[in-house]
């Protein structure tokens, strides 16, 4: 891990880099700057962002646009303090970074595939990612194992069944 004074660099890792992990990466960007350095990644890139992850991250005050999907294969070699898996397929093909950072995983479902209310789906998967984001910022993560940070930083990938009923700020 980065020395206790320097940020932690995280690094959000999906199947396509153009939803879950992108709204992650723009939601640490904002509510731990200071504390993190954010980055998206997947394992099989899409040509752009979806267009919906741009208006609901917009739509909390988050500009996203002239972003682009990276692949995995961009940021290997980069050293990470945490990779955090936002999607099954992400955990399965994740790589092995040097550095030996810690791992964690949260399943988010995808938003693309939901077959009605996309606006909506997206808007879910921001509150879910915010939540988890919220819940990792609030661990004083240098004060733990990296065992212990580990199972926490899991912990907080799993969701109770009612979403919260307040919606996500991006502060």
């Amino acid at each position: 891990m980065s020395d206790s004074s320097e940020p932690l660099r995280v690094l959000f890792l999906c199947t396509a880099n153009s939803a879950r992990s992108q709204i992650a990466e723009a939601l640490m960007a904002r509510k731990g700057t200071g504390r993190f350095i954010a980055a998206s990644a997947g394992v099989a890139p899409a040509e752009a962002i979806h267009p919906m992850t741009l208006s609901v991250l917009e739509e909390i005050g988050i500009d996203w646009s002239g972003r682009k999907p990276r692949n995995q294969d961009e940021v290997v070699r980069d050293l990470w303090d945490i990779v955090i898996t936002t999607c099954d397929k992400g955990k399965e093909s994740c790589p092995s970074f040097p550095g030996g950072p810690v791992y964690a995983h949260w399943s988010v479902p995808d938003p693309v595939l939901r077959k009605n209310d996309l606006r909506q789906a997206f808007r879910e998967t921001v509150q879910l990612i915010s939540w988890r984001i919220d819940l990792m910022l609030a661990v004083k993560l240098a004060e733990l194992s990296r065992e212990a940070l580990a199972a926490r930083l899991s912990e907080s990938g799993t969701y109770p069944a009612a979403a919260p009923a307040t919606a996500p700020s991006a502060n």
